[in-house]
């Protein structure tokens, strides 16, 4: 299908360039180019013809880090501390999850994407094939990462699923990687770490999330976690953590050196008191920083708008100075940065031979107005509100406050409420 979307300003999120009032042509599932200004086109060549009416056309946000088959617990264990909510709410309901569930309940974790306008999550959960199945129905964008621990499947699960689910030109992929320090025992690591040596490719894990867990891997290895990991070989190849609150000036020495990301979740890490991630220290350093919102049982809404807030202001809190971050960096983190923390090489700006993976933001609203500064306004005083369009591969999965997705979003919410009264009951 080839649309074009015109009348409309552009933010394409090339390093230095400004907004500029122009077009974009879609050609399937990639932007086939990106005008300036207004093309004297016959409307009758193209399949769709959108006029913006001035809003804005950016790239997707990334949802860096997430676990969208939580969905079903959202609400459901709330104002506990990390180990304590994991340990004696989730683990229990989670082991008797099954493939289906996980199924629609990531469903449902993609509808709230779309509303928020995030085009792609780097996903962590259970059963890789029922989210890759899920996420292919509904047409959504999705990176898979292992989560593996002394607890859930086994170690070979990993490698099997990097070598499955990486295909050309899909919208599923998946890359290595395991839950925590804390969950796997020294044994695994040195298995995992096998498994990153023979496929050379990066590797992703919560890390530095708490004061304890750190503390915990200290008596345990005479390491932080970061440091512990990277003993092992486990960064060899590059890849990031998720959190990174609790850092020492190794572990940011470490990520430097091996060209990792940090994925911050502000959301999160507010919501379980974990504590607040240094930032602009990352940002000193030349350490690349991506945004998550991490599950919709701890944070719990899938709101990018939100964390891109609070990351700005956290930030400045964290420093007690009100210019710590800019909000054009936060947008960075939330597009470009997310693209390449996800190694989604052809979904990180507005560009031509991108892929069209693209949100329109509704200028028209109060919040917006008056235009002084967009994305400030974006970072600051933007909500869901704002999000009129949500584009994944060229396909309109929702526009104007409506689903386009081949499975009626109330055939999701029925479903999931049979889940949740089967997993709950005694």
């Amino acid at each position: 299908m080839k649309i074009r979307l015109h009348n409309a300003r552009i933010l394409t999120m090339n390093k230095d360039e400004e907004i500029f009032l122009g077009e974009v042509i879609v050609n399937n599932d990639r932007i086939e180019e990106v005008r300036k200004g207004s093309a004297d086109d016959d409307n009758a060549a193209y399949d769709k013809v959108i006029d913006c009416k001035g809003n804005l056309l950016m790239p997707g946000f990334k949802n860096a880090h997430a676990h969208s088959g939580m969905s079903v617990l959202r609400s459901l264990a709330d104002d506990k501390p990390l180990y304590d909510w994991l340990t004696q709410d989730i683990f229990p309901v989670e082991a008797k999850m099954t493939a289906e569930d996980i199924y629609w309940m990531s469903q449902l974790s993609a509808l709230e994407y779309l509303t928020s306008g995030i085009t792609a999550c780097f996903d962590m959960y259970l059963d890789n094939p029922a989210m890759a199945k899920a996420m292919d129905d509904f047409g959504f964008r999705c990176v898979q990462v292992g989560g593996v621990n002394d607890f859930s499947d086994d170690l070979t699960k990993i490698e099997r699923m990097y070598l499955s689910l990486n295909k050309p030109d899909s919208l599923q992929s998946y890359q290595l990687g395991y839950h925590a320090e804390y969950t796997t025992s020294l044994e695994n690591h040195k298995k995992i770490a096998e498994i990153v040596q023979r496929q050379k490719a990066p590797l992703y894990v919560h890390a530095c999330e708490t004061k304890s867990e750190v503390e915990g891997c200290k008596e345990r290895y005479g390491m932080t976690p970061v440091q512990f990991m990277d003993s092992l070989g486990l960064f060899d190849f590059g890849g990031g953590i998720y959190h990174g609150v609790h850092m020492s000036e190794e572990d940011f020495a470490v990520m430097k050196k091996r060209g990792l990301y940090v994925v911050t979740n502000p959301g999160s890490n507010t919501k379980l008191a974990s504590g607040i991630a240094p930032i602009t220290e990352y940002v000193k350093r030349g350490i690349p920083v991506a945004i998550g919102t991490d599950g919709p049982a701890s944070n719990n809404c899938l709101d990018f708008f939100r964390e891109m807030f609070l990351v700005a202001g956290l930030a400045k809190l964290h420093d007690d100075d009100a210019a710590a971050l800019d909000a054009k960096e936060v947008l960075t983190m939330a597009t470009v940065n997310g693209a390449r923390a996800m190694l989604l090489k052809d979904c990180e700006t507005l560009s031509a031979g991108q892929k069209a993976d693209m949100i329109m933001i509704d200028l028209l609203q109060p919040n917006m107005q008056p235009i002084n500064n967009i994305e400030k306004n974006i970072v600051y005083s933007g909500s869901k509100q704002n999000v009129k369009m949500t584009m994944i591969n060229g396909r309109i999965l929702y526009y104007n406050n409506e689903f386009f997705t081949d499975i009626a979003p109330m055939t999701i919410y029925e479903k999931v409420a049979e889940i949740k009264e089967r997993l709950l009951a005694n």
